[in-house]
C-alpha cells in the first residue's frame, strides 16, 4: 500500500487525507465558488463530500499517487487540494491528471501556484506526461497552468455519457534531467 508523502512548501503542508478533515471538506466542496468550474459545476451534498474522501484517499494504494491535502503550515486549516487523478479506467491508455481546489478564502494568495509546483516537482520523478482539464471560463487556472508548463492540447475528451460543460485540456512534458 503506497503511504502518502509529505510535501511541504514555504507556507504549505501537502499531506493525506484525515478523517479530521471531513469538515473543512464538506464546506469547500459546497461553496459554489469552489465548484463553479469543476465537474458540472455543482456544490456537493455532505455524502457526496464523503464519498469523494474515501474517493481520493484510495487513489494512493490503487495508483501510487493521488491527491494531497493542503494544510495552511501556519495555522493548521485545510485549504484545499492538489494532486494526479486517474479518470480513465485501466484499459485505456493512461496519464495522470493534474487538479487543484483551493477554498475561496484561501485564493488570491500564491497558494494554488505553490501547491502545483510542490505535486510537480514529485510528479516529475515519476511521470513522463501529465495533463489537466480545465474550464474555458476559469482564467485563473488556464493561467496557472500554463506558468507550470501545460500547453494547449484542445478540448477534453469527457467520459461517456457526460452531460456537463466542455473543459479544455492540456498537457505537460515533465523537464530534461526528470525520471
Amino acid at each position: 500500500m503506497a503511504e502518502v508523502p509529505i510535501l511541504t512548501t514555504a507556507r504549505l503542508i501537502l499531506r493525506g487525507y484525515r478523517l479530521e478533515d471531513f469538515g473543512a471538506m464538506a464546506a469547500m466542496w459546497s461553496d459554489p465558488d469552489t465548484v463553479r468550474f469543476i465537474g458540472k459545476g455543482e456544490p456537493l451534498a455532505e455524502d457526496a463530500v464523503w464519498a469523494r474522501l474515501q474517493r481520493v484517499a484510495g487513489f494512493w494504494p490503487i495508483l501510487g499517487y493521488g491527491f494531497w491535502a493542503i494544510e495552511d503550515a501556519a495555522s493548521g486549516c485545510l485549504i484545499g487540494e492538489a494532486g494526479f487523478l486517474e479518470s480513465h479506467p485501466p484499459t485505456t491508455l493512461r496519464t495522470p491528471e493534474a487538479g487543484w481546489a483551493l477554498d475561496t478564502a484561501a485564493r488570491g494568495q500564491g497558494y494554488a501556484s505553490e501547491a502545483v509546483t510542490a505535486i510537480l516537482a514529485w510528479g516529475d520523478q515519476r511521470f513522463e506526461r501529465t495533463t489537466c482539464v480545465i474550464s474555458p471560463e476559469n482564467a485563473p487556472s488556464i493561467a496557472l497552468a500554463r506558468r507550470h508548463g501545460y500547453r494547449d492540447a484542445g478540448v477534453a475528451a469527457m467520459p461517456a455519457g457526460w452531460t456537463g460543460p466542455q473543459y479544455l485540456a492540456f498537457e505537460r512534458e515533465r523537464p530534461p534531467g526528470f525520471g
